[in-house]
């Protein structure tokens, strides 16, 4: 991470009062906390918004069949957000999906976009096996550690 990238966090971390972030990206750790600035967790912070959106995306669509959600004892891996930000499917509007449920994955496959400070993040699914369900919808905000994927190994 160059300083022009640290500056651009820092700077989102005063526009949206944050007193710290932490960042987990290609196996490197940053944590940004404000000088005598204590985190407050008795309210939401605006950061939270994200996951509350994520309910409707796995919530039954009238009319369809509800698709029930699988166990954790299924043995399915979750390919998770390695970061805050934008999911996108495709590289680009008019583009093919990079996968869809049943899709064959193997560890080096872009399985989707993640789009964080005006950056485009390739995603990898970093396990081998078939895409069993697609968790976030086109568009969507993600959280840090947010399931994007449930894959079935292979």
């Amino acid at each position: 991470m160059d300083v022009r990238e640290l500056k651009k966090i820092v700077e989102i971390m005063n526009q949206n009062d944050l007193a710290e972030l932490e960042i987990e990206e290609e196996g490197r750790r940053i944590r940004l906390k404000k000088a005598g600035v204590e985190p407050v967790m008795a309210a939401p912070a605006p950061m939270a918004m994200p996951a509350a959106m994520a309910v409707p995306a796995v919530a039954p669509v009238p009319g369809a069949a509800a698709e029930a959600a699988p166990a954790a004892d299924d043995g399915l891996q979750t390919i998770s957000a390695p970061m805050v930000g934008t999911f996108y499917r495709s590289p680009s509007p008019d583009a093919d999906a990079y996968v869809q449920g049943g899709s064959k994955v193997g560890a080096e496959s872009v399985v989707c976009i993640l789009e964080a400070m005006k950056v485009m993040n390739e995603i990898k699914a970093e396990c081998n096996g078939e895409i069993v369900k697609v968790c976030v919808e086109n568009g969507e905000a993600v959280e840090y550690g947010q399931p994007l994927f449930l894959v079935k190994p292979a």
